[in-house]
């Protein structure tokens, strides 16, 4: 099991994709969670606490290089370990 104490400090923002400069691999080794708005979400791609929002790939459109469109959603959001 983690300990807290050996884990990272989570960012106020965070991306999935590599490409992204706010990709950060040794955070993403760890199982995150994110809440909006209280409810806990699965589909998130990106976050940023301090403005409150969270992007979520869209099903179906793509964008002009073939990565799925991001939604912005926006309320309340919470970044948290998850425990084993």
């Amino acid at each position: 099991m983690n300990d807290t104490t050996t884990l990272p400090a989570l960012p106020d923002r965070l991306s999935i994709n590599p490409r992204s400069k706010f990709y950060s691999e040794e955070v993403l080794q760890h199982d995150i969670g994110i809440r909006l708005n209280g409810k806990e979400r699965f589909d998130v791609e990106e976050y940023c606490i301090s403005e409150g929002w969270v992007m979520i790939a869209s099903p179906k459109a793509l964008d002009r290089r073939g990565q799925p469109l991001l939604i912005k959603s926006k309320g309340t959001v919470e970044a948290f370990y998850r425990e084993a």
